[in-house]
């Protein structure tokens, strides 16, 4: 007791010494409590005071009691049992903010310290510069923990006492309040400040486990929205494959609901369990796997990922299959690679009677689901025709596929038709193939050249059409297909029934509704309209405004026989678009073959343009289309008494044009 009232005393007089003349003698006072007196002093801090004044309003303190709500409910037990060890002494135990605002108390602070005129009133700031040295403002300051005694305080109302205060950091390492353990000088411990510092590692363990369990919770809350908003079905089991969980996708592919689901094993809904043996037993993840479930529904063929669900050994605890009905898969590969009809009615340019009555016989096809057969030679249009039905037919939402007949090698056309199984043949895809077939299911399946399919794959697609059902090569298990048919051909069916390659009975299947398409030298009244159609589309591409087409030219076209059809004819359009060096098609333009067939030539006879006497019989369609261009020029320039400018407007093209076909033509 002597010794410690010496200390006392000693460090009283080196405290009035700093007070009085600003000085401390080397090696009176540690470096931390000297640092501080001097930033008290700097700061303005009266020595003689020692009371704060700095306190917060009632509703400012409320909010700052709200803010810190966390800290002070899982601070509030600590503080309790720490106060307990020392309960019918004079301490008491005091919870800060990390300004040093007082936030809560434990024990009789005002019994305590009311004499010696201190604000121990919650909201009432105690940093270091608000009123010196102190067991809380000061561990705030130097960021760890502190204990102040007596005169070592800046402040002399408070040499009577003792303080030991130290910083709570939360789970980042950021301050967020301070605990303190405050009592009269002259029963001061050693152990005082370790009691202070031992709460605090327990508050701040308290507060680390509520974080990780708010991070928890919030995570499980995630997962859960991710669960019940995915679009793939989600089965959770746990490592012995007993179902867990299953979310609304699920629910609605087995047929149950979550309940009734939960304790089921994994072996009652899947047949090929080897994949998920696997999984649950080695943690083997596998993707876009097939797998059938079998559900109240019964069997549902279904492309499935697995994943395991590992402790923080690397253990498997359970897995989660993510399961998505195969029909779904084929329709987004089909949207995204193309497989989708394009054309529509509207887009099937001409107005002939012919072409018309094949129009109207398509769009009645479309309003029902039978099977449609289009004849007509190649290039009439006959694909269009098949996007055309199928985009005004009640399946325009689903997929259209569409599989050439006669240019698959007729080994493969099996296995495009109708996919196959792991390994049902050499140099089968792994995991097997789906055909087109499965595919087009829910939407349309364009035969196209049906007529070249080897008559071993005519019965089995025979079979397909009377049963809805296909079994993949190397299959066991048919599986239903909701598929309409249309088929095309250039071919005369009846024909090939008696030459014996096309068997009778798919014929009648086929034929339920038939259209044909007439060829274009059958509507030739439509040639104008093509023409300008694509001569449009064509000039657009290549950059070109303002094409225009000269007299002459439309009905040399449609004196043509066009045994190309449509595809000919826009082929023809195309090359002219690309070798006219103006603005304007001439006849000169026309490929010469075309020029060269006799009935064109018959077209484009026509009387002649006033001008002098021209050679009686050109040797072929092509000089009598330069006879002609050189009589219109000659005319132009006569009416217009040589003026160039003048005549080249007149005839609608550049001077620099005329001058060409000038020296062209030799006039």
């Amino acid at each position: 007791m002597a010794q410690r009232e010496g200390q006392t005393t000693e460090r009283w007089a080196v405290w009035d010494r700093f007070i009085r003349a600003g000085k401390i003698e080397p090696g009176t006072l540690g470096p931390e409590l000297e640092a501080s007196w001097r930033r008290c002093q700097a700061a303005g801090v009266d020595p003689l005071a020692g009371r704060s004044t700095m306190v917060l309003g009632s509703a400012e303190f409320a909010a700052l009691a709200e803010r810190k709500q966390d800290l002070i409910r899982v601070a509030k037990p600590f503080m309790e049992n720490l106060y307990s060890l020392v309960a019918g002494s004079s301490f008491v135990v005091l919870l800060f903010d990390e300004q040093g605002y007082l936030l809560e108390a434990v024990g009789n602070p005002d019994r305590i310290l009311a004499s010696q005129d201190l604000n121990l009133n919650k909201g009432a700031l105690w940093a270091e510069a608000e009123v010196g040295t102190n067991g809380a403002g000061t561990p705030l300051v130097l960021g760890r923990p502190f204990q102040v005694s007596g005169a070592e305080h800046y402040c002399q109302k408070h040499h009577r006492w003792t303080c030991s205060g130290a910083p709570i950091f939360d789970p980042r390492g950021k301050t967020i309040g301070l605990l303190d353990m405050t009592g009269p000088v002259d029963e001061t411990h050693i152990h005082t400040l370790g009691l202070v510092m031992a709460a605090v590692e327990a508050i701040q363990h308290e507060l680390e486990v509520g974080q990780k369990n708010r991070e928890l919770r919030l995570l499980n809350n995630r997962l859960s929205s991710i669960i019940l908003t995915v679009t793939d079905g989600v089965l959770v089991l746990d490592v012995d494959g007993v179902l867990d969980q299953i979310n609304p996708v699920a629910e609605r592919l087995l047929g149950v609901s979550s309940q009734q689901a939960a304790g089921k094993r994994i072996t009652e809904l899947v047949r090929d369990l080897g994949p998920i043996r696997e999984l649950l037993a080695w943690g083997r993840e596998f993707l876009d796997r097939e797998l059938e479930l079998t559900s109240g529904r019964g069997t549902l063929q279904c492309v499935a990922s697995g994943k395991p669900i590992l402790d923080e050994g690397g253990v498997v605890k359970g897995a989660v299959l993510f399961v998505n009905p195969i029909n779904k898969i084929k329709g987004l590969i089909n949207r995204f690679s193309g497989a989708q009809a394009t054309f529509r009615f509207e887009d099937i340019l001409g107005q002939g009677e012919s072409l018309q009555r094949a129009v109207q016989l398509g769009q009645l096809a479309a309003a029902n689901e039978s099977n449609v057969l289009l004849t007509g030679e190649s290039g009439t249009g006959k694909e269009m025709f098949a996007h055309a039905i199928h985009n005004q037919s009640e399946r325009r939402k689903g997929p259209f596929v569409a599989i050439n007949c006669g240019a698959i090698p007729r080994e493969l056309i099996a296995s495009e038709l109708f996919g196959y199984q792991d390994g049902a043949f050499t140099g089968a895809a792994r995991g097997g193939r789906p055909g087109k077939f499965e595919l087009a299911s829910g939407g349309t399946l364009f035969l196209d050249e049906i007529g070249d399919m080897p008559l071993e794959q005519q019965i089995a697609l025979l079979r397909v059409l009377q049963d809805k059902t296909i079994t993949r090569l190397g299959g066991d298990r048919p599986f239903v297909v909701d598929v309409r048919i249309i088929c095309a051909t250039h071919k005369d069916l009846r024909e090939e029934i008696r030459k014996g390659t096309f068997r009778q009975d798919l014929y009648y299947r086929l034929n339920v509704s038939m259209i044909r398409l007439p060829p274009l030298r059958e509507h030739p009244e439509d040639i104008p309209e093509l023409l300008e159609a694509f001569l449009h589309k064509f000039a657009t591409r290549k950059g070109v405004a303002n094409l225009r087409i000269d007299p002459g030219v439309s009905g040399a076209l449609q004196g043509y026989a066009w045994p190309g059809n449509i595809r000919e004819f826009q082929n023809v359009v195309e090359r002219m678009v690309h070798a006219i060096k103006g603005e304007v098609i001439t006849l000169g333009d026309i490929p010469e073959e075309i020029l060269r067939a006799p009935d064109a030539a018959a077209a484009v006879a026509a009387p002649a343009p006033p001008g002098p006497a021209r050679n009686p019989a050109p040797a072929n369609l092509r000089e009598q289309l330069l006879e002609e261009e050189r009589a219109q020029i000659q005319a132009c320039l006569r009416a217009s008494k040589g003026n160039m400018s003048k005549a080249a407007q007149e005839l609608g093209m550049a001077r620099n044009t005329l001058y060409r076909k000038l020296q062209k033509l030799g006039i």
